[in-house]
């Protein structure tokens, strides 16, 4: 009898046997279909010569249903990677395997066909500029693509590092292999996508979670074929089986938006240098702001590290200028000020001043806040009551003049004239958003053509499309937007950034908040005079000027800042030098989420005594999560921290075991290396 262990696509760890009676030999990284309880289930052999154990003979072993013929089968390295996916972020294998497949069959229809091509853009061709002296150091440094090694290059905001991958790509594809290039977000493809297309013609296919399930699929299967070459996507894109992998780019490395939060919750970058070092082929890290983890490979050798200290042609970094908020409310009040006296609540002189000036240029301006709508808060200013949403622990962000929307559950309401919690008061909403500014700017104004780039405005790839060619072609004069607008964007005429409110974000309850703010500060201020012999111009206004991050972002020192927070880092065992694991407790009843919270902390502690292997393990809580209640869900969370790499993750699975102990009605996620704690 020969038996197959099967990883099947469902919420069990452990792969299942299987009785293999079909025609041919089963091979491992096949796909099969497989009886699961009353229903037939999808999934992939690991192990093709099982053998029988003790517990597959208490009870009758199913059959294998038959291999789905469609799927091509995986290679042994990409399913070893699949595998250490599964292991380390603790998440059922069955489910990992299945994210290295499309959504659909393969399809030869005509019309699909046709649809596929519209993915990506014809564009005009062109030829690669001069290397600046910087650059072809880079190149020669990082030598030939024939054996895994990470490269990181820290290049300041417009240094020429995609023309680095570009010629890195090059010669990947000369040596008759492809290549796979990684961005953090969505809003980054269309503009990356163009250039290269201008430089490899049809040889690019594109994978996000934009395109519709027929796009995504047929994407897929061009890679895999070997019809197309190159590979650009969002960290889903990581997934595809590249059957001839020659080098991985991850851009914007430092990226928080590389860390997916939900179901399986992996680090894109991370996974990546794994997949790199079990396929054997080198990867590129590019940052302006590396993160501290990947600055700390290159100092402790494990990374090697590329400087770009200049832009292209010796263009100068902008000029940034910081604006005190709490002084410009100070003159306002003293009737001191020298500008215009109905400037919005929002806006400095120095702003006003430098978004006139960049407009009568006819060059181009982009405002940034990470905060969406007309006001974050609607309260009562009589009671004191705030509009919060019932499915979690935050307020309500107006939206237009009526609609409250919650921006984690996107629960809405209409706001009425007088307060519901009172009959006296009536509701006055605190706080700016970006539809608040573009309202006010019109207004300002009223000839320059103005777009808002959020989440309500751009929510599809031909949203983001439109955006991009209207500020390449010089249809926009200002733009205001959220995260999506804050990094990787280059336009030639965008000469002058404004950063709202850059206090947002400051003194989040999270250890990596300077650090974000940090990268934040520096990558918007990035976007501007990219491409002016005059250099650009920022304006910062902020309550906070002496904050630690906006300090070193001003003086454009990252290495000081980096020694700086690793110090601190290093002094609480917080990553890169220590590793985390959260665990998130979250039900629809407290008092049960509270139960399983307390349970989890006596199962680590009596685990953790147990075994000496734990015994540099820290538990910390369970304690109520700074978003205390999350569509409709209450929230703990437990924190474990370790200086031992791969230690966490057996104790994880370990303290879990069989869930048997769960409070019934909640649930117990893991997230090794959590990017956020709230």
């Amino acid at each position: 009898m020969n038996l197959v262990e099967v990883a099947v696509d469902a919420p069990i760890y452990p792969a299942l046997t299987y009785i293999w009676d079909q025609e041919g030999i089963p091979e491992r990284g096949l796909s099969v279909e497989v009886p699961l309880g009353s229903r037939k289930a999808k999934g992939l052999i690991i192990n093709p010569s099982a053998d029988a154990d003790a517990d597959s003979t208490n009870f009758k072993l199913k059959k294998v249903s038959g291999l789905i013929a469609y799927r091509p089968q995986l290679s042994n390295s990409f399913l070893k990677w699949l595998e250490w996916m599964a292991d380390y972020y603790v998440y059922p294998l069955g489910r990992v395997t299945s994210l290295a497949f499309p959504p659909l069959k393969p399809s030869t229809g005509k019309r699909n066909a046709t649809r596929k091509k519209d993915v990506v853009k014809t564009v005009k061709a062109d030829s690669p500029p001069v290397l600046t002296d910087e650059q072809k150091s880079c190149l020669d440094a990082i030598g030939e693509l024939d054996a895994f090694q990470a490269h990181l290059v820290h290049g300041v905001t417009g240094s020429g590092k995609t023309e680095i991958y570009l010629h890195l790509l090059e010669k990947c594809l000369a040596q008759g292999k492809q290549g796979l290039v990684l961005v953090p977000e969505i809003a980054l493809t269309p503009q990356l996508v163009n250039r290269f297309s201008a430089r490899f013609g049809d040889q690019i296919a594109v994978i996000h979670s934009q395109l519709t399930e027929r796009e995504r699929t047929n994407q897929w299967w061009s890679v895999h074929s070997g019809e197309k070459k190159i590979l650009i996507g969002a960290r889903s894109a990581l997934f595809c089986p590249i059957t001839n992998l020659g080098l991985i780019v991850v851009d914007e490395e430092h990226e928080s938006s590389y860390k997916q939060e939900e179901k399986l919750k992996y680090h894109a970058r991370d996974a990546a240098v794994v997949l790199a070092k079990l396929t054997d082929c080198p990867i590129v890290l590019g940052s302006a702001t590396p993160s501290l983890e990947t600055w700390q490979n290159t100092q402790s050798g494990k990374y090697k590290l590329h400087v770009l200290k200049n832009r292209v042609s010796n263009r100068p970094l902008p000029k940034i200028e910081v604006v005190d908020l709490r002084q410009e409310r100070h003159d306002r009040k003293a009737n001191v000020s020298t500008g215009p006296n109905d400037l919005p609540f929002w806006m400095s002189e120095k702003l006003f001043e430098s978004l006139t000036a960049c407009f009568e240029r006819k060059e181009q301006s982009a405002l940034f806040l990470n905060r969406r709508g007309i006001a974050q808060t609607v309260l009562c200013q009589e009671c004191g009551y705030v509009y919060e949403c019932p499915n979690c622990a935050i307020s309500l962000t107006l939206h237009g003049k009526r609609n409250l929307v919650c921006h984690y559950c996107d629960y809405a309401q209409l706001l009425t004239d007088q307060c519901t919690n009172c009959p006296d008061g009536e509701p006055t909403s605190i706080g700016l958003g970006t539809e608040q500014i573009e309202d006010d700017l019109n207004k300002m104004f009223p000839e320059a053509r103005v777009l808002r780039a959020d989440r309500d405005e751009i929510s599809s790839r031909e949203d983001m499309e439109s955006m991009v060619e209207k500020m390449e072609n010089h249809e926009l004069d200002i733009l205001v937007g959220t995260q999506m607008i804050a990094k990787g964007l280059d336009f030639e005429k965008l000469t002058m950034v404004g950063l709202v409110l850059a206090d947002v974000g400051f003194n989040m309850p999270d250890f990596r908040s300077v650090e974000k703010s940090f990268q934040l500060l520096t990558q918007v201020s990035g976007r501007s005079g990219r491409h002016v012999e005059h250099g650009g111009e920022v304006i910062i206004q902020t309550y906070n000027p002496d904050y630690q991050a906006l300090e070193f972002a001003l003086s454009g020192d990252f290495t000081a800042f980096a020694r700086s927070e690793l110090e601190v880092r290093n002094q609480l065992s917080y990553s890169p030098f220590g590793r985390l694991a959260g665990l998130r407790i979250s039900g629809t009843k407290l008092d049960q989420v509270k139960n399983t919270a307390e349970r989890l902390r006596s199962r680590s502690e009596k685990l953790k005594e147990s075994s000496e292997h734990y015994a540099d393990v820290q538990i910390l809580g369970p304690t109520e999560a700074p978003l205390a209640k999350l569509r409709g869900k209450f929230r703990y969370h437990l924190l474990l921290k370790s200086r031992t790499p791969n230690r966490l993750s057996a104790f994880c699975r370990q303290v879990l075991g069989d869930s048997r102990w769960i409070t019934s009605g909640t649930k117990v996620q893991v997230d090794i290396d959590p990017m956020s704690l709230m």
